[in-house]
């Protein structure tokens, strides 16, 4: 059976998020060193994209507890933006 458009396009976004690291502090559905990416997709919407994208590549602290999210500088802006889309559609 062939893969839909939107699950094909997802397996690219999570390998995308192992090739960056990512996975090395979320997953996506409980909490590793961040916070899951289910939980995340529930606390922000779309009109957030640019700030989480944002975040994504230069870190961030305190929205989560005190554990801070580092800098992903090998992230480019349109990464970044699949990542967060990605991510916010995983509620």
């Amino acid at each position: 059976s062939l893969l839909s458009a939107g699950t094909a396009q997802a397996a690219d976004e999570e390998a995308l998020a192992k090739a960056k690291n990512c996975l090395a502090c979320h997953a996506i559905d409980k909490k590793v060193v961040g916070p899951s990416y289910k939980d995340v997709a529930k606390k922000y919407t779309a009109k957030d994209e640019a700030m989480l994208a944002e975040k994504v590549i230069k870190g961030g602290k305190g929205v989560w507890g005190p554990v801070p999210m580092p800098a992903n500088p090998s992230v480019t802006p349109d990464e970044a933006n699949k990542l967060v889309k990605w991510i916010l559609s995983l509620k």
